[in-house]
């Protein structure tokens, strides 16, 4: 339940292209996240993470935040209702500044209550 497996990794050159065409999107800083339906996706959301190399010019602290966002997915996605059409998920940090795991995982746990509605009354 608490995993995140390979089969969860948006990966594909075609899916990430779709979702950054015509997303729906919710922000809430420092975190936005960028969401649509793609049907021949492997798992109910498959989840992208991604950090600016503009604004965070050393990889440890763009990996950092982006394991701190993949942790928080992790222990959260249990709360996203079960889809008729798989989705595919990026969550994009916009701050500027490093912050806290705490703020972050509150953070995203407001976006994951902003998606679930829109998830839930989809008519695909």
């Amino acid at each position: 339940m608490f995993t995140f497996s390979k089969n969860e990794k948006l990966c594909k050159r075609d899916h990430i292209q779709q979702l950054f065409s015509a997303p729906d999107s919710h922000t809430i800083y420092p975190l936005k996240l960028l969401y649509t339906p793609i049907h021949t996706l492997q798992a109910p959301y498959q989840l992208l993470v991604s950090v600016p190399k503009r604004t965070f010019k050393k990889a440890v602290h763009r990996n950092r935040l982006k394991r701190l966002i993949r942790e928080a997915y992790r222990l959260q996605k249990h709360h996203l209702p079960h889809p008729t059409t798989p989705y595919a998920l990026a969550i994009i940090y916009i701050g500027k500044e490093l912050t806290t795991y705490q703020h972050i995982y509150h953070t995203l746990t407001q976006l994951i209550e902003k998606l679930n509605p829109n998830i839930k009354n989809d008519k695909i």
